[in-house]
């Protein structure tokens, strides 16, 4: 008994998933990681309240917030509408949405720890060098913060690879279209199909390790350079 071919969709679908949140992730979560990192604003607070919700709210209430707003009578549904691209739920791109908002926390809070981490002298000194925001950006902060960026790209796909009830809620279980990894082995074990659930169990079990293995290993390899 080995993987099948949509055990293979599935796989190939996870992992276009998991690429495409982290990319946005990475890009949405890195103004908001900075700005919580150096702003003393009272909205700092709530603000990272909300980004950390997904650690503590269990993702079917996520899933199910997000299946009302997106859905036909939903504020974001009747906005998709109102363009002509009609509802998002049960789709790839739902699936997206939600992916973003429920890994939120892995990638922000360590890009903000990272940008914490840097302190203001730098960017001091960058100041009397009379250095525009992008080049203190792209020059000082980005390359203080790299581990950050690192462990934060690694945690935000390992997370989105891992989803279960958000993606169940919000995309169904449609194959080659919102059938994930973890909707599959559920999948596997419904149909009393054990063999095929152990493949696939089994598979993102090493898959785990690998990232976390890589996680250790370069926390280990910038100590040592430290």
């Amino acid at each position: 008994m080995s993987l099948t071919n949509a055990d293979f969709a599935a796989i190939w679908l996870t992992l276009k998933l998991a690429s495409l949140t982290t990319v946005i992730l990475l890009v949405i979560g890195t103004p908001i990681a900075l700005w919580l990192a150096r702003t003393s604003s009272w909205l700092r607070g709530p603000i990272g309240a909300i980004v950390a919700l997904p650690l503590v709210l269990p993702p079917t209430v996520i899933g199910f917030y997000l299946l009302l707003a997106l859905g036909p009578h939903g504020f974001l549904g009747q906005f998709t509408q109102w363009l002509g691209l009609g509802t998002l739920t049960f789709s790839f791109t739902g699936l997206v949405i939600g992916s973003v908002i429920y890994s939120m926390p892995f990638v922000v809070q360590p890009l903000q720890n990272a940008f914490s981490a840097i302190g203001p002298r730098p960017l001091e000194v960058a100041a009397t060098l009379r250095a525009n925001p992008w080049d203190t950006f792209f020059s000082v902060i980005l390359p203080l913060a790299r581990p950050g960026f690192i462990t934060a790209a690694i945690l935000g796909f390992a997370h989105t690879v891992g989803e279960f009830g958000v993606v169940l809620m919000i995309g169904g279980n449609i194959p080659d279209k919102t059938r994930v990894v973890s909707v599959q082995i559920y999948d596997h074990v419904e149909a009393l199909e054990y063999a095929q659930a152990h493949w696939l169990s089994a598979a993102m079990l090493v898959f785990s390790f690998l990232v976390l293995l890589a996680l250790y290993s370069s926390r280990k390899t910038r100590a040592g350079w430290s």
